[in-house]
């Protein structure tokens, strides 16, 4: 390959291989027999509720997040922790799959993902830990498609993209994901793009979000798809550096006239214009009030709501006034 020198870089994606402990559907196999024997021994009392030493809002918790969301979970955490400072929550970015495994790991108390969990997960965590984890809705974000700032083309369809993806296009860009592993944003593109062809042997990963960016600010042939919480606020001056360093792209409008390309903007994800939105979840595993409890609740409580919204993502549990106006698609 030839970017495979890049430090930016960690190589090929083999989605095959990782997401082999994918269901159809995109749920994981987390029956992992080694796994369930160590939680089963540890745990003979299934309904015994193991207290800890934190409370709503005092102690230190382990969660491990979707790298997607690092931006706008770094400023919850940033708020939570001002609002109550005997609070430390450690948190853990990884790949979507490296979370939802971590829900077997017993120092990890809360996930952050883009879906919950299935019925077959929730009733197997009953019969292993003796209670099911609580998971929830928080908001909606969506994959933005990144191009370098010299690019010729800055306007697709979906099935342009699919195309790509696939290599049944006879463009060939130089397409890269946000990480190596089963990542949230490759899981969307098999499940909802592909519809469960493979990716083509060109699409490449990067270390991060961040890399994604990097590399396509300096490839004029390539084509990124980073979480929209990583550029979509231009209020932030992390994000206006990376907007000077890419464009975003245009994606064909779901349900409107075939000239109309929008772009991730927080009414085109509210209105599932934009045609590649998704969840952002929370899975809490604790049976009593924890920590874990107190920042779930305010994640989904009016400041967290309030933080989704002024990062410009589509908050689940408050209502949004949309208002007609003129604006400018192709430009951020």
């Amino acid at each position: 390959m030839y970017f495979m020198d890049s430090s930016d870089f960690t190589g090929a994606l083999n989605p095959e291989k990782e997401f082999r402990y994918f269901m159809k559907g995109g749920q994981v196999h987390i029956i992992l027999v080694f796994l369930l024997a160590v939680i089963t021994s540890c745990n003979n009392d299934k309904s015994k509720v193991v207290y800890r030493d934190d409370t709503l809002s005092t102690g230190t918790i382990h969660i491990s997040v979707d790298e997607s969301f690092r931006p706008i979970i770094d400023s919850q955490i940033q708020v939570f922790i001002a609002q109550y400072p005997r609070a430390t929550i450690i948190t853990h970015y990884k790949p979507e799959a490296e979370c939802l495994k971590d829900l077997l790991v017993d120092s990890i108390r809360m996930v952050i993902v883009t879906r919950g969990l299935s019925e077959q997960e929730v009733n197997f965590f009953k019969d292993t830990l003796g209670y099911a984890p609580k998971f929830g809705k928080m908001a909606s974000d969506a994959i933005a498609v990144v191009v370098n700032n010299k690019a010729n083309d800055s306007l697709f369809s979906v099935s342009d993209i699919r195309g790509m993806l696939s290599g049944s296009t006879p463009k060939k860009y130089q397409l890269v994901m946000d990480g190596d592993k089963a990542t949230s944003t490759v899981r969307f593109m098999l499940d909802s793009i592909l519809k469960g062809q493979p990716l083509a042997a060109n699409v490449q990963a990067a270390n991060n979000s961040e890399g994604v960016i990097d590399y396509v600010a300096k490839n004029p042939e390539a084509i990124g798809f980073v979480g929209v919480s990583w550029i979509g606020n231009h209020e932030d001056s992390t994000q206006l550096t990376f907007l000077t360093k890419v464009k975003i792209a245009g994606i064909q409008c779901r349900n409107c006239d075939e000239e109309s390309f929008v772009k991730p903007y927080q009414a085109n994800i509210v209105l599932r214009r934009y045609p590649m939105v998704r969840g952002l979840y929370y899975i809490l595993k604790e049976n009593y009030a924890g920590l874990g409890s107190g920042f779930s609740n305010f994640l989904i409580g009016e400041k967290g709501q309030l933080i989704y919204k002024r990062a410009y993502l589509a908050p689940s549990r408050m209502t949004l006034q949309v208002r007609r106006m003129d604006m400018e698609e192709t430009s951020f």
